[in-house]
């Protein structure tokens, strides 16, 4: 296990705000919760609020499009077509090269594991919106920070009602 090494006002601010990532090292825990600010490290992308700054923070899952896998397909199609109805070829040499893209065009649509794609998105008060594309593999543990920084803000909002 690693040990991230922090500053001495970081340290303390971390020990008495309970925040989640005490001892693990940044690259682990990409959101960072403090008692008054949120602090979002992933890759080369970096931001941090007030808490009272943020008026919305969650997940994006948007779909992945494959319009140029489609067209590919679609014009290999028309161009299979094409030469067995124009051309007055005996033996079949249009079939090898279609049948190989075929291949190619399934072998690559196939490889694909991920179906969607994930965001982190943050709305302020300023009117600003940052979206961070982030691995499908980060999705679940950015999603627990995410649960933990809303709880912690709704506790914050009973706390000022009460």
């Amino acid at each position: 296990m690693f040990l991230r090494i922090f500053s001495p006002k970081e340290f303390l601010e971390m020990i008495f705000t309970k925040s989640l990532n005490l001892f693990l090292p940044t690259k682990f825990m990409p959101l960072t919760i403090f008692s008054d600010k949120v602090r979002f490290r992933y890759k080369s992308k970096n931001w941090q609020y007030q808490f009272d700054e943020i008026k919305e923070l969650g997940l994006l899952k948007k779909k992945k499009k494959y319009f140029l896998k489609n067209v590919t397909f679609i014009a290999l199609n028309i161009v299979a077509y094409y030469c067995m109805l124009f051309f007055n070829l005996i033996d079949v040499y249009y079939s090898i090269p279609a049948i190989l893209c075929y291949l190619f065009i399934i072998a690559v649509s196939f490889n694909t594991k991920a179906e969607f794609v994930y965001f982190v998105f943050v709305k302020d008060i300023y009117q600003n919106e940052i979206k961070t594309k982030i691995a499908p593999r980060d999705r679940r543990l950015i999603g627990k920070q995410i649960d933990y920084y809303l709880d912690l803000q709704f506790e914050r909002s009973v706390k000022r009602t009460a």
